[in-house]
């Protein structure tokens, strides 16, 4: 078995999980959310832990069983407590701001990026220079995350960009260094 896949998964007090007809629904405070379970793997509830198991030892289940477990505690972790990724930008005028609902980035080009935040997702710009995006869906928070930081990496040579708050950037000599 999936050394992930065979551990249990505890439920807290305030959360809700049923599973009917192949879909895991996860109610907490925050919010609910739902993913539909492939053929081969079940989910079982007892008490207040859930169990997930597979039908047999084909070499898609084998994969889909320790993914499909994760992704349930995610769904848990999500609702109860939310998941939260911080940006920073790096470099001399670079900025962004909130319009409404949208994410302004003035990085260095001749026009400002405009990003449409997606629902179920909180954007806060604290600094000139830091965005805070917190959800409840992993998913979402970390493609959301991976967008922005997508539209200027940072550079090798003077570490411009935008990154993850604890992301360390490995700078490379520069050609007048590098002899």
């Amino acid at each position: 078995m999936s050394r992930v896949g065979k551990q249990p998964i505890k439920i807290p007090k305030d959360v809700k999980v049923s599973i009917e007809k192949g879909v895991c629904l996860v109610q907490g405070p925050k919010n609910k959310l739902q993913l539909s379970m492939p053929a081969g793997i079940k989910a079982e509830i007892k008490e207040d832990t859930l169990s997930v198991t597979r039908e047999s030892d084909l070499k898609t289940h084998k994969s889909l069983h320790g993914t499909i477990r994760v992704l349930i505690a995610n769904m848990v972790e999500g609702v109860t407590k939310g998941f939260k990724k911080e940006l920073e930008i790096v470099g001399v005028g670079y900025k962004a701001q909130m319009k409404g609902k949208n994410l302004v980035l003035n990085i260095g080009f001749s026009h400002p990026v405009e990003m449409n935040v997606p629902e179920g997702l909180k954007v806060t710009v604290p600094a000139q220079t830091r965005i805070i995006i917190e959800g409840f869906d992993k998913q979402l928070v970390g493609e959301f995350a991976a967008r922005i930081r997508r539209i200027y990496p940072p550079e090798p040579y003077k570490g411009k960009g935008i990154r993850y708050s604890q992301e360390e950037v490995r700078k490379k000599l520069g050609k007048a260094l590098a002899k």
